[in-house]
């Protein structure tokens, strides 16, 4: 899996997806650019999530709020005092690790050890392997189950409490030692706030202390009745927005997965108090079916329910995925109460209440949330895609199989050689689709070398104008997944690409 995630971070570079920020300066630790097929792959996962959520529903609609906030937000939301990650560092190596995540990744050797365990009773017993069978039965897992359980309710306990003494004391009894130089000589455990503060105005005495906003929704919950009010939206209704997020990361890492400046996709969804949970539930399954369409393998999704609440929430569930470093979160689906619109009532002296016409009465509407990071996002679609192939000569072919609905490009324009009046054909068919497609042209090299190009840039399909072109006004169209090339009529491309891209055929699956 290591050396998969590798492969995909080379690929990313190789292909212009991603490149790491400043890299002529060598760099900007967890920071990162997005190349000239990243952009295009990232703008159609940001199309492909509105059209689920604004495009295709009556109730909601969006907003692009600013990353300057009036600084007593952040007051509001709790994030001055509890947006922390309990940090301890090691003397030797004198590098700082969350506590929490050691003691995860302390887990998720356990639970490599089960897979392991049952990896080779599955090579053992072949197709009289019961799963179920061995997995309650077998003596070592059964032990490997008991430690993680154990290990989980202190370490939630930990977390709860705030007991900082606890999460050093669990540490210290598992014998955790630091990666890098191989020792437990570690600090005490201590409470670091990851917001980025800077500041505003014209000259220091002038300047006032901001912050980079640290999450998104909060432009959301201030902008509440301004939304609702000039759309004349009714309970229920949702708020939906894309837009650049910041936290002070001190173990950034796993590429583009944990990054200091990231972009997120969220949709609050306001609703009358007491229906939260029911909401709560219809939107876990909205989600999960939005994921499901796109075809990346259900056995890659799972969800997983939070050990501890945050403090504006009654429910939390996480959309894991499978990324080649195991199954992270992906997605947060949240009821965070009256939390956020009460907070900003009582801090700003402004209502932030509902008057429901139905009931005769004015409320603060209760949220749903459904929170997507769009770069974790884009590492799911990348990684997931980017396979190696074997082909019958003995060769094989590096291919990223994204989405069609999400490909950077939609079809290649390849006339076959530029020559006999092939390359102005293909230039008049390129020109008369790319209003319609973001398609690309290429006649450089042999075609062979160019669908291998297309492959691994995720292209899903290639046209190629032939010496049968000039006779019939026909083209090979060859399929990137299958490989397989049959000949349409130069009339029929448009309808050909818009069967395998059409957002409605992917969003209806």
């Amino acid at each position: 899996m290591e050396d998969k995630f590798k492969k995909v971070v080379s690929h990313a570079k190789e292909y212009g997806f991603i490149f790491p920020s400043s890299e002529i300066y060598d760099g900007l630790s967890a920071v990162y650019d997005y190349g000239q097929n990243g952009v295009e792959l990232k703008n159609n996962i940001k199309n492909y999530w509105w059209a689920s959520l604004v495009q295709m529903n009556d109730n909601i609609v969006g907003l692009d709020s600013a990353i300057f906030m009036h600084p007593t937000t952040w007051k509001a939301s709790g994030h001055v005092d509890a947006f922390n990650d309990p940090l301890i560092d090691n003397k030797d190596s004198k590098k700082r690790y969350r506590a929490d995540v050691l003691i995860e990744e302390y887990c998720q050797k356990i639970e490599s050890k089960i897979n392991k365990e049952i990896a080779k009773a599955k090579k053992r017993f072949g197709d009289d392997f019961d799963l179920d069978q061995f997995t309650n039965t077998n003596e070592r897992i059964i032990g490997y189950k008991e430690k993680i359980e154990s290990i989980t309710s202190q370490l939630a306990k930990a977390l709860e409490g705030d007991d900082l003494k606890s999460l050093k004391k669990l540490i210290l009894d598992l014998e955790i030692v630091d990666p890098i130089s191989g020792t437990k000589n570690w600090t005490d455990v201590k409470q670091f706030n990851l917001m980025f503060s800077t500041k505003i105005g014209s000259t220091a005495k002038s300047s006032s202390d901001l912050y980079l906003r640290p999450e998104t929704a909060q432009g959301i919950f201030v902008n509440f009745l301004n939304v609702q009010k000039s759309a004349r939206m009714k309970i229920p209704f949702g708020i939906a927005q894309i837009g650049k997020a910041f936290r002070n990361e001190i173990i950034a890492r796993q590429f583009v997965f944990r990054m200091r400046e990231f972009e997120q996709m969220e949709m609050q969804f306001f609703v009358k108090p007491g229906t939260q949970k029911e909401w709560y539930e219809k939107w876990k399954q909205n989600r999960m079916a939005w994921h499901m369409s796109l075809g990346l393998g259900e056995e890659n999704y799972r969800f997983h329910d939070h050990i501890k609440l945050a403090h504006y929430a009654d429910a939390a569930s996480d959309i894991e995925f499978n990324f080649p470093f195991g199954f992270k979160e992906l997605e947060g689906i949240h009821s965070r109460t009256d939390y956020d619109l009460s907070q900003h009532e009582k801090h700003s002296g402004k209502k932030l209440q509902y008057f429901d016409t139905e009931l005769n009465e004015s409320y603060v509407p209760y949220v749903v949330e459904t929170s997507i990071g769009l770069d974790r996002m884009f590492l799911a679609v990348l990684s997931n895609s980017l396979v190696e192939e074997p082909l019958e000569n003995n060769s094989s072919r590096i291919v990223l199989k994204i989405p069609s609905v999400l490909s950077p490009y939609k079809a290649a324009i390849l006339p076959l050689v530029k020559k006999d009046g092939l390359s102005e054909i293909a230039k008049d068919i390129y020109n008369k689709l790319k209003a319609e497609f973001n398609i690309i042209y290429d006649e450089k090299d042999a075609v062979g070398r160019r669908y291998r190009r297309q492959d691994a840039i995720g292209t899903p399909l290639c046209i190629t104008i032939d010496h049968q072109t000039l006779d019939d006004n026909s083209v090979t169209i060859r399929n990137r997944d299958t490989m397989e090339q049959k000949r349409i009529a130069i009339a029929s491309i448009s309808d050909e690409i818009t069967k395998e891209v059409n957002l409605k055929n992917w969003l209806g699956r």
